[in-house]
């Protein structure tokens, strides 16, 4: 028994121009949770927020994304998703809206916890390429969308930095607004219609749970992509604080330096390629080890004053992060069974939940030791996802992938 080759039959195969069409579209709504972080001392010192509650206009952000992970991402077995897409796309616009109009702390703080539901569209769109995409080329779809997503995550601080710097916080909202508008304009002519089954809402809700007990492979992928958003979130938390202690940046370097780590997401289509013939297992082993090493090497880097090495360092991390994260959805939507969505929103909500504990745990091992606590913690992290890789089973012969040896043994 295989799994099912080909595009759903309820829906066109994704095009060249669609691809290219959700790789921007994930870029572009995800690039929506981290406009706030470098801007928050401006926010607050305009809108009169307080020491210990501005750290919640990063916080509400990401916890609307997680709310939206669990209610909206599933709505893509239920809803026809291009409508779905270009829905969110609208909603998020006019979150953006609010966000820049807002005159008061509430009415900003609420209005980010918006911002951060709406742009969980993202993770609806990367499911929606991967469903339309023949078996043969899923792995290659998938990098390719993901390739935008990373190069969101990676741009939009230094891009928020400088256009802040330039036209004023409010600007960075305004801008991305319109980017909304017209992103939701070229979704609704570039994508094609993917009609799901169309199960009861509760019903998909129920079985959130039963899919992740069900499904070995799905908790050790998002074990595996979890721990490596903690470390990459370490690092990048922990970088500017460095960078400006160390080497005397101000915003401005900083938010240069931040811009090398998006050549990372040029690994995304190898991923997927690495994927796509099968190198599933020795393309993850090589990701973790590349991640766990360069973060003791940037450590190293520091050491030596060497701003060249930490860039070079930042790129292999981010490289490897985007490598796994491709490699990890290319299994996990070979799954037979459920529907996509669930699959994703269930991935999704434990690698961001993980990757959120990284990042406060890099605040607090750089207060106690420095550049070299925030690297030690990451590493160890880095380790001890190795060993439990390690003790992943090995494919049968002549079986593809670790989702397949699932379909095959009948344990999925």
């Amino acid at each position: 028994m295989t799994a099912t080759r080909g595009p759903a039959p309820d829906a066109a195969p994704l095009s060249p121009a669609a691809t290219l069409a959700c790789a921007v579209a994930c870029g572009v709504m995800v690039a929506n949770l981290f406009y706030a972080q470098p801007l928050v001392e401006l926010i607050a010192g305009e809108l009169g927020i307080g020491g210990r509650v501005a750290g919640l206009v990063v916080t509400l952000t990401q916890l609307g994304y997680g709310a939206g992970l669990l209610l909206v991402v599933p709505l893509a077995d239920r809803i026809e998703n291009r409508r779905l897409i270009v829905g969110s796309t609208l909603m998020t616009a006019a979150a953006l809206a609010g966000v820049a109009l807002a005159q008061g702390s509430v009415a900003f703080l609420a209005a980010t916890l918006l911002l951060g539901f709406c742009s969980s569209g993202a993770q609806v769109i990367v499911p929606f390429a991967a469903s339309l995409a023949p078996e043969e080329t899923r792995g290659r779809t998938i990098g390719n969308v993901m390739a935008g997503l990373l190069a969101g995550i990676m741009l939009a601080r230094p891009v928020a930095s400088l256009m802040a710097h330039a036209m004023g916080w409010r600007s960075v909202f305004w801008i991305a607004a319109a980017a909304m508008l017209a992103l939701a304009f070229w979704l609704h002519r570039a994508l094609p219609q993917r009609q799901p089954k169309g199960e009861p809402y509760g019903r998909i809700l129920r079985s959130l749970g039963r899919i992740w007990m069900t499904k070995p492979t799905l908790r050790r992928r998002a074990f595996y992509q979890g721990m490596v958003f903690a470390i990459f979130n370490i690092f990048w938390t922990a970088a500017p604080l460095m960078l400006a202690r160390g080497f005397g940046l101000g915003q401005r370097g900083i938010a240069l330096f931040a811009l090398t780590g998006a050549a990372g997401a040029l690994a995304a289509p190898i991923a997927g390629r690495l994927g796509d013939r099968g190198h599933v297992r020795i393309g993850t082993a090589a990701a973790l080890a590349t991640i766990t090493v360069s973060l003791l090497l940037a450590g190293w880097a520091a050491d030596l004053h060497s701003l060249l090495l930490l860039v070079l360092f930042a790129i292999t991390l981010d490289g490897a992060t985007q490598v796994n994260q491709v490699l990890g959805q290319r299994v996990i939507y070979a799954l037979p069974g459920e529907e996509r969505g669930r699959l994703n929103a269930i991935y999704m909500t434990v690698v961001f939940l993980l990757g959120a504990g990284g990042s406060a745990v890099a605040t607090f091992a750089f207060g106690v030791g420095g550049w070299w606590g925030a690297v030690a913690t990451g590493t160890a992290l880095g380790v001890l996802v190795i060993a439990v890789f390690a003790t992943e089973p090995r494919p049968m012969r002549g079986v593809r992938d670790q989702a397949a040896m699932e379909w095959a043994s009948g344990s999925a």
